[in-house]
């Protein structure tokens, strides 16, 4: 049985190798698909455990020059985070050495070349700055080159250490080129100003890209390490939250973050949901209701018993699917794979043809300008800012959804949603609360007199519609507690009872006629109107006439018609299927300004409706919350579950609201929109800045104007085409989307 899991991946150093490593992990046996995300710095493997175990995994990624964290166990995480700081750590210091030792030599090259002990002194300077700063980079060409493969470590060693090596050679034997008639030029600044290019580069890389993974940090920093447990003396202990336990009482104060999903036993308060949700009004917890990980409570205390912990949580289910999602990559991705794995050797052969025309047809200089020109190719080449185009955009959209209360399945759904013309609601829990609730009552008798005894009678129901009545009358009018004497539930008509001594009854129109009960034709016209907008119509009537018509509906959720003007307003077709009949449905899509929609539909039916629009040329989204809806969110381009609904729905959805405000399905579709537009603008920048300075850096413009671009500029230009297309997608968190 294969398991989708995400493994965190150590020495990745630009697109180049996540190709190298991706390639390596999908010809595996047992590997069913692989997506290795270099910005994200993971790999998210499909794989069979009895055929491909991780450990087979780690080893098949080491065996190229890489390491595949495989531990499972608690602490792994902060285990990785220490290891991402030291690593940190490390480049800083050797950027900052780079740059400090960098900087003479420059000064030294550019205003100092005459005096006598220039070049020891530059090479003195480099020499550090090459080996020890620089050193990875070799060690890791090395290892690459041994197994027939490259990256961009192998661009940098072979210009930088070409470069060097050449002004060593000509700085301890100018006779060499003097007795030819010819200068012996050094580029000791230009390896040394190159490597510390490309250290700063990526140490502005890495902090941009910690920025565009926050949204998981942020996640993970909700639950707190240890909790309060009540002890089997009644009295709270304090624990660690890896020994909580389902069943566990556990006790949360005013402030504190709730650590485990439960439900609340004793004690009242209110919490703040926004994390998970991203409503920003508390939500009171009473006895009975369910408490999530990772949200704070406010004033109150309370106990709860623990339900999910650990991977179970809520939390959990998020923070999974979110580092899931920016795993994931776009099919735009895969041409940029493609491109990033032949880009290297691609350039290693433009490097050297650039080399070889020089010097056959450059003259007396053919040869230095030539070596100059296939250094500075080898350095100005950068797959990093194609391979940063995508993923850092997705991951700061996948996070930005997440803050938004809209959990993002992966990057393939992302990009259809920007696409979306069509969106289907499912009626039932989508469009409507999901549960009945009481719309009007019509007293044909006195109010004050009967409701307490009609809240009284539908409170010893369970029938849901009983349910409603009951709560919306305690709630609009709260009376002293009326006792029922004798209570009897008529299967498929209502329930009849004896309050002081008097009959009474509720339920439907059958009731009524069964119990001879006069319906006067005031009542019979109401319950008329109301059955044809699709409410349902409960009686209430003593032995002898109609006391009250109560309308039942299940209410339309607050956002929904927002939710589909912002749709209309972005040219986005609103559809709703419902099974409901004709009259109670055009009522509602009315009410909704919905101008299409179909009624009396079987779940079946939904998929079918999804794939005729399909068939006509739409990109359709399914908005559906429960079991019924699965097969149409399957089918759907699109697939949009409400976090309220049923687990399948979640899990089968591309997309899924935290909250069950509908305005959240317009915000998606912008942030998917915005998403899109960030990566082609990264692609569009990344593949120009190669397009043009690959050609410009061999030496395209010399015979037309003399220019021929130094190493050093082209080291700058490189580590600002990375840190630009990053910075751009970082851009994704200010901008304006709901």
């Amino acid at each position: 049985m294969n398991v989708k899991r995400t493994f965190p991946v150590l020495r990745m150093s630009c697109a180049s190798c996540a190709v190298s490593i991706q390639r390596t992990l999908e010809t595996q046996p047992g590997v069913a698909q692989a997506s290795v995300n270099y910005a994200a710095g993971n790999a998210l493997v499909e794989y069979d455990p009895a055929v491909e175990p991780p450990s087979a995994l780690k080893a098949a990624v080491r065996s190229i020059g890489y390491d595949l964290v495989i531990e499972d166990e608690e602490g792994v995480r902060e285990d990785m985070d220490r290891l991402e700081k030291k690593a940190e750590r490390d480049l800083k210091w050797r950027t900052i050495g780079a740059i400090a030792l960098a900087t003479p030599t420059m000064i030294i090259a550019m205003l100092f070349s005459d005096w006598p002990y220039a070049n020891i002194a530059m090479m003195i300077l480099s020499t550090p700055v090459v080996i020890w700063m620089g050193g990875p980079f070799f060690v890791h060409a090395w290892q690459l080159a041994r197994r027939g493969q490259a990256n961009m470590d192998t661009l940098v060693a072979l210009s930088t250490g070409v470069a060097w090596l050449f002004s060593v050679f000509n700085s301890l034997f100018p006779d060499y080129w003097t007795s030819r008639g010819l200068v012996p030029h050094v580029y000791f600044e230009a390896s040394a100003v190159v490597i510390a290019f490309i250290l700063l580069g990526r140490s502005l890389e890495q902090r941009a890209k910690g920025n565009a993974a926050s949204a998981i940090r942020n996640l993970m920093s909700l639950q707190p390490e240890t909790v309060m447990a009540i002890g089997m003396d009644d009295r709270p202990i304090l624990i660690a939250l890896a020994r909580i336990q389902p069943g566990d009482i556990l006790l949360v104060r005013p402030g504190e973050k709730i650590p485990v999903d439960g439900v609340v036993t004793a004690g009242s308060s209110f919490v703040d949901e926004s994390t998970i949700s991203g409503e920003p009004i508390p939500v009171e917890k009473t006895p009975g209701t369910t408490v999530y990980a990772g949200t704070t409570n406010q004033k109150g205390s309370f106990r709860f018993r623990a339900v999910k912990v650990g991977a179970g949580t809520m939390l959990a289910r998020i923070i999974r699917r979110v580092e899931e999602a920016q795993g994931s990559k776009a099919p735009v991705q895969r041409l940029v794979d493609r491109v990033a794995g032949i880009f290297v050797p691609v350039v290693l052969g433009i490097s050297l043809v650039s080399l070889v025309v020089w010097t056959v047809a450059g003259g007396s200089d053919g040869f230095t300008h030539g070596l100059l020109s296939m250094v500075t190719v080898l350095v100005i080449a950068c797959p990093c800012a194609l391979g940063l185009a995508t993923p850092t955009a997705i991951m700061v959209g996948v996070g930005r959804g997440a803050g938004l209360g809209v959990l993002i399945k992966d990057a393939e759904g992302l990009e259809k949603a920007a696409r979306v013309d069509v969106l289907v609601f499912d009626k039932t829990g989508t469009l409507t609360k999901g549960d009945p609730e009481v719309m009007n009552i019509h007293w044909m008798s006195d109010e004050t007199r009967f409701s307490p005894t009609l809240a009284a009678i539908e409170q010893q129901s369970e029938h849901p519609l009983a349910a409603a009545v009951a709560s919306h009358l305690i709630n609009v009018r709260p009376e002293k507690p009326v006792t029922v004497q004798h209570f009897e539930s008529l299967t498929g008509l209502g329930t009849k009872a004896i309050v002081d001594g008097q009959s009474y009854v509720v339920g439907n129109g059958r009731l009524m006629q069964d119990r001879g009960i006069d319906i006067a034709a005031e009542a019979l016209s109401q319950a008329n109107e109301w059955d044809r907008t699709g409410k349902t119509v409960v009686w209430f009537a003593d032995s002898t006439r109609i006391l009250a018509l109560i309308a039942v509906a299940d209410a339309i959720r607050p956002t929904a018609a927002e939710a589909v003007r912002q749709l209309d307003k972005m040219g986005i077709e609103a559809h709703m299927l419902t099974g409901d009949s004709s009259g109670a449905g055009a009522a509602l899509a009315s009410e909704l300004g919905i101008a299409k929609f179909r009624t009396g539909v079987l779940p079946v039916e939904k998929g079918d409706y999804v794939r005729e629009l399909q068939t006509s040329g739409k990109i359709v989204a399914m908005a559906g919350d429960g079991i019924n809806d699965s097969d149409a969110l399957a089918h759907a381009d699109v697939g949009i579950a409400m976090g309220q609904g049923s687990d399948i729905a979640m899990d089968i959805a591309a997309i899924t609201l935290l909250s069950p405000d509908l305005t959240r399905i317009p915000t998606a579709i912008r942030l998917a929109r915005a998403t899109v537009v960030t990566i082609r603008q990264n692609l569009f920048w990344a593949f120009l800045y190669n397009v043009i300075g690959i050609p410009v850096a061999a030496g395209l413009l010399y015979p037309f104007t003399g220019f021929l671009l130094n190493p050093m500029l082209a080291g700058a230009a490189m580590a600002l085409s990375s840190v630009s297309v990053v910075a751009n997608s970082l851009l994704l968190k200010r901008k304006k989307i709901s």
